[in-house]
């Protein structure tokens, strides 16, 4: 009889334990999707696939840009959710050559701060050659990885890339790739074990 009281306290126990860890991993979960949020998934999708851009990489930004605040303006004059400087827009506007031409305030504009976001990655993907150089160039700019490229500060192909020049951009080059690895884990992680099956 006490073999059966003891194993029946040994089985609740083992129950309960599971029960509070399984409830712990979906807790876990559901505050990483809260701090780690996909707001608007609409247009990270759409304008993704139009750009060729990996969602992830665009939600990194946003996190990381503006914490997905659209009002968002930093002290050097960039713009909403992906923090557009005015000029670099201006820039954009001629590539992707809009119908009727927008102001630096259209920024404010999800769709269009968005859309002109991913545009800007994914140029900038396809003149450095890769996600990391392509992250650096959207932080300090264009000219400046080209210049590091030019005095062989970094390889031409990045991808490897380890030390970046500029200490605020390698934090950011390095937060851009943790919100990225957190938002792949979540969201993606699905698609990360079919591609390395393939």
């Amino acid at each position: 009889m006490t073999d059966n009281r003891s194993l029946r306290r040994v089985l609740s126990f083992a129950l309960c334990l599971t029960l509070v860890i399984t409830a712990a991993v979906f807790a876990y979960g559901a505050v990483r999707k809260i701090i780690y949020p996909q707001k608007y998934s609409e247009l990270v999708e759409r304008y993704s696939e139009q750009f060729g851009v990996d969602e992830s990489l665009v939600y990194a930004v946003i996190y990381t840009e503006s914490g997905f605040d659209s009002g968002a303006r930093s002290d050097v004059g960039a713009i909403g959710l992906m923090q557009i400087m005015p000029e670099t827009f201006d820039w954009l506007q001629t590539k992707l050559r809009p119908e009727v031409p927008l102001e630096a305030d259209d920024l404010y504009d999800p769709e269009v701060n968005i859309r002109y976001g991913v545009f800007f990655l994914s140029l900038l993907r396809e003149e450095f050659g890769c996600d990391r150089l392509a992250i650096a160039a959207y932080h300090a700019g264009r000219g400046s990885v080209n210049s590091w490229i030019s005095n062989n500060l970094v390889p031409s192909q990045g991808c490897e890339l380890s030390d970046i020049p500029t200490s605020d951009t390698g934090h950011y080059v390095s937060k851009v790739e943790k919100a990225r690895g957190v938002y792949l884990d979540i969201y993606y992680s699905d698609k990360i074990s079919v591609e390395r099956n393939v």
